[in-house]
């Protein structure tokens, strides 16, 4: 069994993070999204592994190598225009031949194994086999029908919801599902849709076998779900603890787990946590309190008298506050957003 990753989206609601690097190598608790979807496919044995890109992504292939650092091997796909997942499929078809094959969205985070997909599928005899989520806004997703057991429908973004069961990125198909994406006509967004590839499939008499999951799940595609990812992977790895990276200096600070500390950073006079991660070379100093946020490379806070939350500051980025000013200068890169809580002054 084969592997397919799907990271060719463009990951504009991830902007400004998203201009410098693909969505699907930001970090999550400090390893990119993509080596979190590879380490899954490995947990169930898939060593040959596809991975469609963008021609203008050229930062993936050096961030995964020939696979070998995951015990794999890589091959990349080009998709030049994202037309959709059952597009990108259908590119992969020369890759994934005639092999039934696993395929995730490259930023999609999964807590539970994909070993009960895999049950799903071997155990049912199916002709695949899709990862299903209770969700409280069904008409956000792809909708699964199941009528006595068996899946019998499911439809993109549906305006009336028959269930509030969702395809959350993990599939498992067979050859079977090249003919039906070769048939589909693009949908209302102009995208292929891979949930009308699975409905064309029950259509024509294939069993498409469904695993249930209740673990935590995030497309990593808001900075809202960016940061709600890194909380809930923190506290998996790290509990309430905090570990520090090789070479980084921490003094004279108070730190509330979780909060992961990379590689080369000084740190000082600062109070972090929960939920914070800090990739390498960050440099944090008279910091009051910061909390869920995420510094990426090289970055650097000084002298900052507020609490900082639910923030995400980009690679080299600098952000500099005296408690003493009244007013600060900010050099924000394209559409990055900064909250500065109203200073409370006391009756004289």
């Amino acid at each position: 069994m084969k592997g397919l990753i799907l990271c060719a989206g463009r990951g504009t609601r991830l902007h400004p993070f998203s201009y410098s690097q693909p969505k699907t190598l930001l970090p999550v608790a400090n390893h990119p999204v993509l080596h979190y979807c590879i380490s899954k496919l490995r947990e169930v044995g898939v060593q040959e592994i596809g991975i469609v890109i963008h021609p203008s992504q050229v930062q993936i292939p050096p961030s995964v190598g020939n696979g070998s650092q995951f015990g794999a091997t890589i091959t990349f796909i080009e998709q030049e225009v994202p037309l959709g997942i059952a597009h990108a499929v259908h590119l992969a078809q020369p890759f994934l031949q005639d092999e039934p094959f696993i395929l995730l969205l490259g930023d999609n985070l999964l807590m539970d194994s994909l070993h009960g997909l895999m049950r799903a599928f071997t155990s049912e005899n199916s002709d695949g086999a899709v990862m299903l989520s209770e969700v409280e806004r069904p008409q956000d997703y792809g909708i699964a029908e199941v009528q006595e057991g068996r899946l019998v429908s499911v439809e993109e973004k549906p305006r009336q919801p028959k269930s509030n069961l969702a395809v959350i990125g993990a599939y498992l198909f067979t050859p079977p599902i090249f003919e039906s994406i070769a048939t589909l006509q693009p949908s209302a967004r102009g995208e292929y849709e891979i949930t009308d590839a699975i409905q064309s499939m029950i259509d024509r008499g294939f069993h498409i076998a469904h695993a249930l999951t209740s673990g935590k799940y995030s497309d990593v595609g808001t900075i809202d779900r960016w940061l709600e990812a890194n909380r809930w992977m923190l506290a998996k790895d790290l509990g309430n603890t905090h570990r520090v990276g090789e070479g980084s200096i921490v003094t004279n600070c108070e730190i509330v787990g979780p909060v992961l500390i990379g590689e080369g950073c000084h740190i000082e006079n600062c109070r972090l946590g929960p939920y914070v991660s800090i990739q390498n070379g960050v440099h944090l100093q008279n910091c009051a309190h910061i909390e869920n946020s995420i510094m990426l490379e090289n970055s650097s806070l000084m002298d900052v008298a507020w609490s900082i939350t639910d923030s995400v500051f980009g690679r080299s980025s600098h952000l500099v506050g005296q408690s003493t000013d009244t007013s600060g200068v900010f050099i924000l890169s394209d559409k990055s957003s900064i909250r500065i809580p109203a200073v409370k002054r006391e009756d004289t």
